[in-house]
């Protein structure tokens, strides 16, 4: 079944405090569900657990950055975005070399239900100028990703799972920020999708080549700054691309994709993703529902092409 991304990046970012000496690690009282645990059983002296108050820890990492440390902050999504005001001041406003990592993202945390679900994080971090967004698609790059981050200069957030995901890659994998990755090609349709859902979309693709679909598969782990280039090449091979993200579906992969494409002639983009305020239930059951499982994307792209058939201009749903 793979690893969940966030135990991956505890991983990575303990077996980088040995090389980074600047790197400083705060927690909202939160440590073994984000991981950072690990981090601060190997170096106390640079973990700092300041409780259930993120906006404080938002500010005292902004503080440390700007004497020259490396904080790295973490709680789940939708409790550390949602201090966005104390991250727009005092991290974005003062261009503070923070990076925020949000785990337990989308409905597949899970049983834990909507108060825990991080499901509009992407949008607000995206709206702020300076804030780069990055969502691995599995473990391997997740500590890809926090190896880059581990060396970023700059404000970034960093959005990560509860729930174990596929492997994609092999430890042969090299990250390369800015740059989507190209899964698979396609004639009829591209897919684009971010994070936990990407083992998904390349099963949904196996399953639409089964009943003579052709349909590609891009893997955006940078949101922000996004692949324009790789977007605009894969809009012209195949007219048409559906977003994919466990995630709501304003201001989030979706509309980075648009945004991207807005001046690029005719490409049809359709958004898939959550429509609705999350629930418990068992994550499978909820990415049944919510039609982000490999069933429910394959139908999404089958029901995309059909209604795009019928239209000759841009549309978007």
């Amino acid at each position: 079944m793979g690893t969940a991304t966030r135990a991956a990046f505890g991983d990575a970012l303990s077996r980088l405090g040995q090389n980074h000496p600047k790197i400083v690690v705060l927690d909202a009282d939160l440590s073994s569900s984000t991981q950072t645990r690990k981090f601060g059983d190997a170096y106390p002296d640079r973990f700092f657990q300041l409780g259930i108050a993120e906006g404080n820890m938002v500010g005292v990492a902004a503080g440390m950055a700007l004497s020259g440390l490396v904080p790295f902050i973490s709680s789940f999504a939708c409790f550390l975005t949602g201090r966005f005001e104390q991250i727009r001041m005092s991290v974005g406003y003062n261009d503070a070399n923070v990076c925020l990592v949000g785990t337990h993202s989308g409905v597949g945390i899970g049983p834990d239900g909507y108060s825990q679900m991080g499901l509009e994080d992407i949008a607000l971090m995206r709206s702020l100028p300076n804030m780069v967004v990055v969502q691995p698609g599995d473990a391997v790059e997740a500590e890809r990703a926090t190896e880059f981050l581990a060396d970023y200069v700059g404000p970034s957030y960093f959005r990560l799972t509860r729930q174990a995901v596929p492997d994609l890659f092999d430890q042969s994998y090299k990250f390369e920020f800015g740059q989507g990755v190209e899964l698979s090609s396609g004639r009829d349709l591209t897919v684009v999708a971010t994070g936990g859902v990407v083992a998904n979309a390349v099963e949904a693709a196996k399953s639409l080549a089964a009943e003579g679909i052709d349909a590609g598969v891009i893997n955006i782990h940078t949101i922000k700054p996004i692949d324009t280039a790789l977007l605009a090449r894969v809009a012209d091979e195949t007219g048409r691309i559906l977003t994919v993200e466990d995630h709501g579906v304003v201001g989030g992969l979706g509309d980075a994709v648009l945004e991207a494409l807005a001046e690029h002639p005719d490409v049809i983009v359709r958004k898939h993703g959550v429509r609705t305020y999350g629930e418990s239930g068992s994550p499978d059951d909820l990415y049944r529902k919510h039609r982000l499982d490999a069933a429910g994307i394959a139908g999404a792209a089958k029901e995309f092409l059909g209604s795009a058939a019928q239209s000759p201009a841009k549309a978007i749903a």
